[in-house]
């Protein structure tokens, strides 16, 4: 397969250029969410409670600089910004949801419960 430069980097599979948009730890949960409706910062931070403010907000601005996101800031006070998909974000979700069945595969191969049982046993009881 060929090799391709596209922003001073080079790539030599086409996978390697989807990931770049998509992949990582946050970008696919960041975009999952989005799939439904628009949200806002705060909204996306409560459905993402172990993400850090500084990383939601790299990871926005990256999926908004690949063209992913749209960002829409309304004029009031205080200033409200939501984020949703692009036409170019949607076609990324049905990617997202072949990657979460298989990681459903993987759970149950492991014997992993899920989703866990919530334990009602107070561990200092």
């Amino acid at each position: 397969m060929p090799e391709f430069f596209h922003d001073k980097r080079l790539y030599y599979t086409p996978i390697e250029f989807a990931l770049s948009h998509i992949g990582g730890t946050w970008k696919m949960p960041i975009l999952w969410r989005l799939q439904e409706k628009a949200l806002r910062f705060n909204e996306l931070k409560k459905d993402i409670p172990h993400i850090t403010d500084k990383m939601l907000t790299s990871q926005l601005r990256e999926l908004e600089s690949k063209g992913l996101v749209n960002r829409k800031v309304f004029p009031v006070v205080p200033p409200k910004v939501e984020y949703s998909l692009t036409e170019k974000g949607e076609k990324a979700i049905p990617v997202i949801e072949t990657i979460m069945k298989y990681g459903f595969d993987l759970i149950i191969d492991a014997g992993i419960e899920y989703p866990p049982k919530k334990n009602n046993n107070s561990e200092n009881s």
